[in-house]
C-alpha cells in the first residue's frame, strides 16, 4: 500500500506549519509518493513567490519532493478521471472547480493508495477514495 499526499500538506510542512514527523504519524510505513499535479502546483507557487527567500525556500522544498517516487497520469488515470468528474457532476457536487483535487484523487484510486489531506470537504465526497484527513 502506498500514500499519495495533497499538495496542501506539503505547502504547511514548506512553511513549518507541521512537521515531515507529524506527516509520518499518518503514512506510517506506507511508502509516500508524489503526483505530477502537485509538482504543478507547488512549482506554481515557486513562480508566483513575492521576495527572493520565498523563491528560494519554496524551490528547495519543490527539489526534495522530486526524490520521490512520480506517479505516472495515463490512459487508466484519465478514464477513472472522467468516471469521478460525471459522478460528482450528476450528483450536483461538481468536478469543474476543482480538477486537480480530481487528478490527484484518480490517481490514488488507480494505484490503490491512501490519500492524506486537511481538506476533507474537497475529497469526502470522492466514491472510491481512501481518505485519511489530517487532524482528525
Amino acid at each position: 500500500m502506498g500514500c499519495l499526499i495533497d499538495s496542501c500538506i506539503w505547502i504547511d510542512v514548506e512553511r513549518g506549519i507541521i512537521s515531515p514527523s507529524d506527516v509520518a504519524l499518518y503514512t506510517g510505513i506506507n511508502p509516500v509518493y508524489i503526483s505530477p499535479v502537485s509538482l504543478a502546483e507547488l512549482g506554481y507557487g515557486v513562480e508566483m513567490s513575492v521576495t527572493e527567500e520565498i523563491r528560494h525556500k519554496r524551490a528547495s522544498s519543490l527539489e526534495r519532493l522530486r526524490k520521490k517516487p512520480l506517479l505516472i497520469i495515463d490512459d487508466g488515470t484519465g478514464l477513472i478521471f472522467a468516471r469521478l468528474a460525471a459522478v460528482l457532476n450528476k450528483s450536483g457536487r461538481g468536478s469543474s472547480f476543482r480538477i486537480q483535487d480530481i487528478w490527484l484523487a484518480s490517481q490514488a484510486i488507480q494505484n490503490n493508495f491512501f490519500f492524506l489531506t486537511k481538506n476533507k470537504k474537497d475529497f469526502a465526497d470522492i466514491p472510491g477514495l481512501k481518505l485519511i484527513v489530517f487532524g482528525d
